[in-house]
C-alpha cells in the first residue's frame, strides 16, 4: 500500500469509527458487532503504527492512552462557568417566575402571558468546558473556580460519549467553539466500581458524583478509560458565527438539536413548558422518576427558553437571572452518633464506623455509617454523642453529611485511630489520608477477610465456607493461610458449632471441587490488591498460566491494555512476595490447578449481543453466566436500555423484566439461553 493510499485509508477507517461510536454512545442504535467494530480500531492502529505522520490529534485511537501524568495544569476557562441558584421549595420557583416577568417589562400581577421554559435535569456530576478548534477537540477542563479549572483533555478524550471531531450534520463550527458538558458515571457502572473497589479491599466512593469526579482526575489515564464515564452536553458557551449568518439557536431548545447534530450525548428527557405549572409538573414527574433513572439526578434546571430573553436578563456576578436549579427534597435525615467503632479491612486499612441512632432514610434503617478516614472526623469535626445528619450517599453506602453542633451535649468525646491495630495490637501506620495495620496477613481481621473473599461466590465458590465458618476455624487455630483450607479433615471439622457428618461431607466435597478453577476466578480469588473480576480476565487471557504469571515483570504487565502502572506494580508485588509464593507453592502441592478456558474459534453466537440477566439461575451461579455469554461473544450489562439485545430471565425477575418488555427487547429463560449457546458451562 503506498502512502497516499493509507492516508484515503486512514481517513475512511476514521470516518467509520466515528460514525459507529456515534450510533453505539450517543443514540444507542448500533449497527456492528462489537468483533466487526474492534478489526476496524486493529486496522487503523496498525495504519497509524506504520506511518505515525498519519496519526492525527482527533483519531478514535487517541482516546485512551496510557501512562502516569505528573499532574495537572490551570487554564482559563473560555467564558466562565457560573453557578445557578438552588431552588428548594415551590414558593421559590414561583418567586422566580416573577423576578423573571418583571424584568421583562409585564405588569406586576396582571401576569397574562406566561413565560417559556425549558426544563432539563439536573445531573449530579462533574461540569466541564469542551473546545474545539476548527471542529476538533483541542482542550478540556474541569469548571475549578469558574475563571479557571484544571485541563483533563487526555481524560475527557476517553469518554466515548464525547466527539473528538464535530458531526458534520449541524453548523459550520469555525475557530473556536466552546461547550458546557457534565461528567458523570451511570448507576449500574457505579454499582459495578464500588462492587469492584470492595472486593479488592479498598474503600468504595461514597456517591456516583464523588466517583465521576475522582475517575476524571486520576494521573494514570487508562484507570479513567477502563471505568464507564459518560457526558451530557447542554451549553454552548461560544461560538465564531460566519459573518451576516442567521444565529443557529435563537432559543435553548434550537441549542440541543445543535449539540445533538454536532454529535454530542444530549438528554432526551427534556420539556418546553409553557409558563411555570408546567415546569413544577416537570419537577414532580422527575421526581417521581428519580430512582428508575440511570443517573443520579437532584432535581431539574429551568432556564428561559428565548436566548434573547436571557440577554435581556442579564446576568448577576455568579448566576444568570435566566436559570435556576430547583432541587430535589434531598434523602437525609437527622440522628445521633452513639459509638465509633473501627473496622479492619483486608489490606488492613483502618475504617472508623458510626453506630448511630436507628434512623429511617429513604425507606432504609441506617445503624451504622462510614466515617472515611480520620482527616474526615477532624474536617466536620465529628464526636460521639453528636446530632448528625445522615445520607445514603448515592443510595448505597450510609455516610454521615454534617454535624447539627448547636445540639452537642456536654461531654461529647472526641475520637483519633488508635496508633494499634484494636484486633492484633500490631503499629498502625499513616499512608495518605489512610491508616493501616502493618501485620498482614498474621492480622487475624485481615486473615479472616482475606479468606472469606478467596471462598465467597464468583471466586473459589466454596459452598458452605461462609463468614462464621471461617471465623471458627481460625479461632480454632485450624486455618493459618489460604493452603491450610485444602488439608481439612473430618476430624478438623467435627469440632466447630453446627458441624455434623452431612455438612462435614458437603463441606470437604465442596472444597475438593474448587481444586479446579477457572484461571481468572483464581487470580480473582487471591485478593490482590487492585484485582477485580475484570483486571482478573486480563490477566488470565494474556499470560495463559500461573508459572507465566509469577514471572511477569510491571513493564511485561503494562504491555496489556486496560492495566496502568498501579495495577502493573501491585500484581508484581503480590508475586514477588516470598510469603505469597510460599502458599502457591502450597496450593499446587494440594492439586489446586486453575484451567484455562479454551476459547471458542470461528463466528461466535452471540456476537455483536448485548446481554442482561435479571433473576436466579437454576443450572449455575450468575457469574459463570456471565462468563459464558463473554465467552461466547456478547458484552455483559448491569441494566436494561436500547442498547440491550437479550434479556435473559429467571425466578425472581422484576423491575428489568418489565422494562425490557416495555422496550420490546428479546427475553430468553435460561434454558433458551443454553441452547442458544449450544453449551452448559
Amino acid at each position: 500500500m503506498t502512502k497516499t493510499d493509507a492516508k484515503q485509508r486512514v481517513a475512511e477507517l476514521s470516518d467509520q469509527i466515528r460514525e459507529h461510536d456515534h450510533r453505539y454512545y450517543v443514540l444507542d442504535k448500533p449497527t456492528i458487532s462489537d468483533a466487526a467494530y474492534d478489526k476496524l480500531m486493529r486496522d487503523l492502529q496498525a495504519l497509524e503504527q506504520e506511518y505515525p505522520d498519519l496519526r492525527l490529534q482527533d483519531s478514535p485511537t487517541q482516546r485512551v492512552s496510557g501512562g502516569l501524568r505528573a499532574g495537572f495544569k490551570k487554564v482559563k476557562h473560555v467564558r466562565s462557568l457560573l453557578s445557578l441558584d438552588s431552588l428548594m421549595e415551590e414558593s421559590e420557583a414561583r418567586e422566580f417566575d416573577e423576578r423573571v416577568k418583571k424584568g421583562l417589562g409585564m405588569d406586576e400581577g396582571l401576569f397574562a402571558e406566561e413565560v417559556a421554559y425549558m426544563a432539563e435535569p439536573k445531573f449530579d456530576g462533574l461540569s466541564v468546558e469542551l473546545v474545539y478548534e476548527d471542529g476538533v477537540f483541542t482542550r478540556g477542563s474541569t469548571r475549578g473556580d469558574g475563571e479557571v479549572g484544571e485541563d483533563v483533555t487526555e481524560n475527557l478524550r476517553t469518554i466515548r460519549a464525547i466527539p473528538l471531531r464535530l458531526r458534520e450534520e449541524g453548523p459550520p463550527a469555525r475557530d473556536r467553539v466552546a461547550i458546557r458538558g457534565e461528567v458523570l458515571i451511570p448507576l449500574a457502572a457505579f454499582a459495578e466500581l464500588n462492587g469492584k473497589l470492595i472486593a479488592e479491599g479498598e474503600e468504595p466512593f461514597a456517591n456516583a458524583r464523588n466517583a465521576a469526579a475522582g475517575t476524571l482526575r486520576q494521573l494514570d489515564v487508562s484507570i479513567t478509560g477502563s471505568r464507564k464515564l459518560d457526558c451530557f452536553a447542554y451549553e454552548i458557551m461560544s461560538y465564531d458565527a460566519p459573518a451576516r449568518s442567521p444565529h443557529p439557536f435563537p432559543t435553548q431548545q434550537a441549542m440541543l438539536d445543535v449539540l445533538r447534530a454536532w454529535g454530542f450525548h444530549v438528554e432526551d428527557n427534556v420539556k418546553l413548558c409553557h409558563g411555570l405549572e408546567q415546569a413544577l409538573a416537570f419537577h414532580a414527574h422527575l421526581l417521581e422518576r428519580r430512582e428508575r433513572l440511570a443517573y443520579e439526578v437532584d432535581g431539574i434546571v429551568i432556564k428561559v427558553n428565548d436566548r434573547a430573553v436571557q440577554t435581556r436578563l442579564g446576568m448577576r456576578s455568579r448566576s444568570p437571572r435566566w436559570a435556576v436549579a430547583y432541587k430535589f427534597p434531598p434523602r437525609e435525615e437527622i440522628t445521633q452518633i452513639l459509638d465509633i467503632v473501627v473496622q479492619v479491612g483486608r489490606t488492613g486499612k483502618l475504617t472508623p464506623v458510626a453506630q448511630l441512632k436507628p434512623v429511617d432514610v429513604s425507606g432504609v434503617t441506617v445503624s451504622r455509617a462510614t466515617l472515611h478516614n480520620q482527616d474526615e472526623i477532624d474536617r466536620k469535626d465529628v464526636r460521639i454523642g453528636d446530632t448528625v445528619r445522615v445520607r445514603r450517599a448515592g443510595d448505597v453506602i450510609p455516610e454521615v453529611v454534617e454535624v447539627l453542633k448547636e445540639h452537642r451535649p456536654v461531654g461529647a468525646r472526641r475520637f483519633e485511630l488508635p496508633i494499634k491495630c484494636p484486633v492484633c495490637g500490631s503499629e498502625v501506620v499513616r499512608e495518605g489520608a489512610a491508616h493501616l495495620c502493618t501485620n498482614g496477613l498474621a492480622c487475624p481481621a485481615q486473615l479472616e477477610r482475606h479468606i472469606t473473599h478467596f471462598t465467597m461466590r464468583g471466586a473459589m465458590d466454596i459452598a458452605g465456607l461462609g463468614g462464621k465458618t471461617v471465623k471458627q476455624l481460625l479461632e480454632k487455630s485450624l486455618v493459618k493461610d489460604l493452603a491450610d483450607l485444602y488439608q481439612l479433615t473430618p476430624i478438623h471439622l467435627v469440632q466447630l458449632d453446627g458441624f455434623a457428618e452431612k455438612s462435614i461431607e458437603n463441606l470437604l466435597a465442596g472444597i475438593e471441587a474448587s481444586k479446579k478453577p477457572r484461571f481468572d476466578r483464581f487470580l480473582f480469588a487471591l485478593g490482590i490488591e487492585h484485582v477485580g473480576d475484570t483486571v482478573a480476565r486480563l490477566l488470565a487471557d494474556h499470560f495463559g498460566s500461573l508459572a507465566e504469571l509469577r514471572e511477569a515483570t510491571p513493564e511485561s504487565l503494562q504491555e496489556i491494555r486496560g492495566i496502568g502502572p498501579e495495577v502493573a506494580e501491585s500484581v508484581h508485588h503480590f508475586f514477588a512476595n516470598p510469603r505469597n509464593r510460599k502458599v502457591l507453592d502450597r496450593l499446587q502441592k494440594a492439586g489446586v490447578k486453575p484451567v484455562t478456558e479454551a476459547r471458542p474459534t470461528g463466528p461466535r453466537a452471540l456476537d455483536g449481543e448485548i446481554v442482561v440477566f435479571t433473576g436466579g439461575l437454576e443450572t449455575m451461579p450468575r457469574p459463570d453466566a456471565q462468563r459464558l455469554a463473554e465467552r461466547h461473544g456478547a458484552r455483559v450489562a448491569g441494566s436494561i436500555s436500547k442498547k440491550v439485545t437479550i434479556v435473559v430471565a429467571g425466578p425472581g425477575a422484576g423491575s428489568k423484566l418489565e422494562d425490557a418488555r416495555r422496550l420490546g427487547l428479546r427475553v430468553l429463560d435460561e434454558r433458551a439461553f443454553l441452547k442458544l449457546v449450544g453449551d452448559k458451562g
